[in-house]
């Protein structure tokens, strides 16, 4: 892909973004993007941010589950990253307006006590480097016009991200079982779904490995501190201002977030 092609296609999501006005697919737009240019455009746009004065606090692992992987084509998950200005708290109310498409789904997150420096991470690895685990909303969200998304506009757009809400319960691997957690998402006191942890590649600790393993290439680790979101164990669903949403989690407690 020529790289003033890859400039103006990380200036589109830019503009999106600023303007809240989702644009065409970058993959009917620039005939050449593949996953290796989506990755280059990310990047860029990582890097702007970063300038701007952001700062990374942790990664997302996207289309973790196999049932999203046949829907899109892939054999392996995809990533983007976390800054700091994407997280928010629990008392916080969040407006809509500051996203384009915003949708809602729930993960466990992990904390990291010491870094894990791919390749070769192994699952016992990201054990033995997760400090503890918290229930979280991720805000995920789309630049792309009615999220008609291959994937490399999800991976050009940061892996669809929009915000993260983590709960204040942390809970040390040692007492769950990180791979038998059920959980359940509420969207103005209406169940909307139930999931298991299992439904990301039967472990996230499974996604958080690959995750190590995947940006070493790029010459990056997972730091001590940084949250890691592994992926969804349920189906997004979309909000609105007025929406009030809670995901529940066995043994790790509750996280919620009110939309204005």
């Amino acid at each position: 892909m020529d790289p003033s092609d890859l400039q103006a296609a990380a200036d589109a999501l830019a503009r999106a973004q600023a303007e809240r006005a989702p644009i065409a697919p970058l993959t009917e737009t620039f005939a050449d993007l593949d996953v290796t240019a989506a990755y280059e455009i990310q990047l860029e746009g990582i890097s702007r941010r970063l300038a701007g004065g952001d700062t990374v606090e942790g990664h997302k692992v996207g289309l973790s589950a196999k049932a999203m992987q046949r829907m899109l084509g892939v054999h392996e998950p995809d990533y983007g990253h976390l800054l700091a200005s994407m997280f928010l708290h629990e008392s916080d109310a969040v407006a809509v307006e500051r996203f384009c498409q915003p949708r809602v789904e729930i993960e466990v997150a992990f904390v990291l006590g010491r870094p894990l420096v791919g390749p070769g991470v192994t699952v016992a690895d990201v054990i033995r480097a997760t400090e503890f685990v918290l229930p979280s909303l991720e805000i995920v969200d789309s630049r792309i016009a009615d999220w008609r998304i291959a994937l490399p506009d999800t991976i050009a757009d940061n892996a669809s991200s929009g915000a993260v809400v983590l709960g204040g319960s942390p809970t040390r691997l040692t007492d769950v079982d990180v791979r038998l957690i059920g959980a359940t998402l509420r969207s103005n006191g209406e169940l909307r779904e139930t999931g298991a942890s299992g439904a990301v590649l039967g472990n996230p600790a499974v996604a958080v490995a690959w995750l190590a393993n995947k940006v070493a290439a790029f010459g990056v680790a997972l730091e001590a501190g940084h949250v890691i979101m592994p992926g969804s164990c349920t189906r997004m669903i979309p909000v609105a201002p007025g929406d009030a949403v809670t995901a529940e989690f066995d043994r790790l407690g509750a996280v919620s977030a009110c939309f204005t």
